[in-house]
């Protein structure tokens, strides 16, 4: 079943950094393959990372796009009950600091999930490649604070996230008030561009300056 199987630290130590970060990977990846793939072309030092890492490598078995079912809503239950715990987990070692969600693919879809929940909200959010689980029809968590900063990002014909299920989350993440950056990148291959990496890095520095992220970024 889904849920997290354990949280892998990387960065700074939590009682001495200035930001703090909690990162979750992709369907059939690893937190291995996420610093690898983000982590490691950041130039921040000053940030402790919390990845959590899926059992079975997946956080819920069906597509982001397909309708929900009582079996894909207990998968999310599992893995958002995970992701709670992460964010408290980290909050814990370094009480006050800000704390950022990020995700790519699978995990931008499960950390939109989160904050739509209401529940251990972060300061931001940074969703690399993600929409909301589910179709528009479907009962879904709708309690997305307003005013939170959110970045959503998507290619234009990436195969595991349409570009049609990417503007339908963004409109209504800007119905519910979040202040909303939406990028998408023709011909980007399913992966995490430069000007991902540049703006995820961004958000984090604004963040550990005591600053809402402007998410200013150059597309």
């Amino acid at each position: 079943m889904p849920g997290v199987a354990e949280i892998v630290s990387l960065g700074a130590a939590p009682d001495r950094a200035k930001v703090l970060c909690v990162f979750v990977h992709g369907r059939g990846q690893s937190p291995e393959e996420m610093e690898a793939a983000v982590i490691r072309r950041l130039t921040l030092c000053d940030v402790a990372f919390a990845l959590p890492r899926a059992e079975g490598k997946s956080w819920y078995a069906a597509r982001a796009v397909d309708p929900l079912t009582d079996a894909t809503r207990e998968d999310l239950a599992m893995s958002l009950d995970g992701l709670a715990r992460a964010i408290s987990g980290l909050r814990a070692h370094a009480p006050g600091l800000p704390l950022l969600l990020a995700g790519f693919s699978q995990g931008a879809c499960l950390s939109l999930e989160h904050v739509c929940t209401g529940k251990e909200l972060p300061d931001a959010v940074v969703a690399l490649t993600g929409c909301r689980v589910g179709l528009s029809g479907d009962d879904r968590p709708a309690s997305l604070p307003s005013g939170l900063p959110v970045y959503l990002s998507a290619g234009d014909a990436d195969p595991w996230i349409p570009v049609q299920a990417f503007a339908e989350a963004a409109a209504e993440l800007g119905r519910a008030g979040a202040r909303l950056r939406c990028d998408v990148f023709p011909g980007r291959p399913h992966e995490v561009s430069d000007a991902e990496i540049a703006m995820l890095e961004t958000v984090l520095i604004d963040l550990a300056a005591g600053r809402s992220p402007a998410m200013g970024a150059a597309r």
